[in-house]
């Protein structure tokens, strides 16, 4: 209308609104409904996830790549939301916004999610973590060095066959298996994110995934693992392969007495010699390449706190310098992995990843990296929190920082200028850093379950080959006619 050469006095008064209509058909092409995009905006890097040069993705259709991403993050932030509730979502958008009308079904919701590519994940992942790097302060730990943590565990999911194929379930005789996937993980010390991923069936260990994150380590970190990961092979291919430093326990005994060198009090240096035995999960190029010996240093001391399980422990680490690195620094950048084991419990408690909902490997990956995402971007606002508002990162529960990211994020979709956005968002930073986690010295956290579960009983084949068993008075009921047919006979 605004190019037809009748009415062209009318011409500035229709532009205006020309303008605001492309802008609106612009914005429901490209953002959800709660728009968490523009909250995230800063930390999330804009060329992920670009449209498809051909086939798949290559045109605008409803579900974008850069949409569905976004959605997936909402179900992530949000664990019990469907893939229906999604699809409600962006009809409720198209529908306040004027677009086309979305069929009421979630098939092509899923199917888009089947078509992101896999390989852009590690990147948001990574871009995620570097953000949450960057902002987070320094720890005034062994001369300022970044410090990572590898930590390992499992996640359960659907007893679909090709679950089952990739990631075969353990033989359990008292209930059902479910395929299982191992996973480990490499978190920042200092900010509580997480860097890298590795992933694999329960067949693999996790110093064999743990060797496929070596590329997220750069000369100059620090390893930090627990005795599982205290062996001679890992820590020599982290010193000499990468030119990192290793500390942690280890499943060797320590014996002072056979001691290279005693540099202080319970701060020894020790000799260990490389095992007769290749390790399973090294190639034999890459044992014939280790050192016939390591000189290390032992540091024992008491981690003493009231309500953590292990009160004196003996850490092996490769930074053998007392002056520059001392014990004391040693055993608190131990003890504060143990804070770690606590982001493992927000992400299998609050954002519901003990339990995979989809239904074929890849999807599976997937949705894996999008709760570790979504679990970095928490981590950067509760840093941003901690930094304007000069509070311990510590302090900031994860589990009330994500509540109130997913009530504001409504509220700033809603909001009508950029200034109004911003107001809110620092109405969050600061509702956040004023309510802190008190201080509970002495409390205590059994690996306990508090509440009795239910009596019925477990369900030991797949539901739709499931027979409920009759009650008593119907058996009873069959019982009595089959005799009384039984007597007319």
């Amino acid at each position: 209308m605004l190019h037809t050469p009748f009415f062209s006095a009318w011409r500035p008064q229709l532009a205006p609104l020309g303008s605001r209509t492309s802008k609106a058909f612009k914005e429901v092409r490209s953002f959800t409904l709660c728009q968490l995009e523009k909250c995230f905006a800063p930390w999330m890097p804009t060329d992920l996830f670009p449209k498809a040069l051909h086939k798949a993705n290559s045109r605008d259709h409803h579900y974008t790549r850069w949409r569905t991403f976004w959605c997936m993050i909402r179900q992530s932030l949000n664990p019990n939301a469907s893939g229906r509730e999604v699809v409600r979502q962006l009809q409720a958008l198209f529908q306040l916004e004027g677009g086309p009308k979305l069929s009421e079904e979630d098939g092509a919701y899923c199917r888009a999610r089947a078509r992101l590519p896999i390989d852009q994940f590690p990147k948001a992942l990574t871009a995620t973590a570097k953000q949450a790097q960057k902002s987070a302060p320094a720890l005034p730990l062994l001369q300022g060095r970044p410090i990572k943590a590898a930590d390992g565990s499992a996640v359960t999911l659907p007893d679909t066959p090709k679950n089952r194929s990739a990631y075969p379930p353990i033989q359990c005789p008292q209930g059902p298996s479910f395929p299982m996937m191992r996973i480990v993980v490499l978190w920042s010390l200092a900010s509580g994110a997480i860097c890298a991923l590795a992933q694999g069936s329960l067949a693999i260990s996790e110093l064999s995934l743990l060797t496929l994150l070596f590329q997220d380590l750069a000369q100059g970190d620090i390893l930090l693992g627990d005795r599982g990961f205290g062996n001679f092979a890992l820590i020599a291919l982290v010193q000499h392969a990468l030119g990192a430093d290793f500390v942690g326990r280890s499943m060797r005994r320590i014996d002072g007495r056979k001691r290279l060198k005693r540099l202080a009090r319970n701060d020894w240096l020790i000799r260990w010699n490389k095992p007769c035995n290749r390790t399973p999960w090294l190639s034999l190029e890459q044992w014939l390449g280790l050192p016939k010996e390591l000189t290390l240093r032992a540091v024992r001391g008491s981690l003493f706190r009231k309500g953590f399980r292990v009160r004196q422990v003996t850490v092996v680490t490769t930074l053998l310098d007392p002056e520059r690195y001392p014990a004391r620094e040693i055993l608190e950048a131990y003890l504060r992995r143990w804070r770690l084991e606590m982001c493992l419990d927000d992400l299998k408690t609050t954002l519901g990843m003990e339990m995979l909902r989809c239904h074929s490997p890849l999807t599976c990956q997937k949705e894996l990296y999008t709760r570790l995402i979504a679990h970095n971007l928490i981590r950067c606002t509760m840093i941003q929190a901690a930094v304007e508002h000069d509070v311990p990162l510590e302090q900031i529960s994860f589990k009330g920082s994500l509540d109130a990211v997913r009530q504001f994020a409504q509220a700033m979709a809603q909001a009508r200028s950029q200034k109004k956005r911003r107001e809110l968002w620092d109405s969050l930073l600061q509702t956040l850093a004023h309510d802190l986690l008190p201080d509970r010295p002495g409390r205590r956290e059994p690996r306990a379950v508090k509440r009795k579960k239910n009596r019925y009983p477990r369900l030991r084949g797949p539901r739709r080959k499931f027979r409920d068993h009759l009650k008593r008075h119907d058996r009873r009921k069959l019982s009595r006619l089959r005799q009384k047919l039984a007597g007319t006979v």
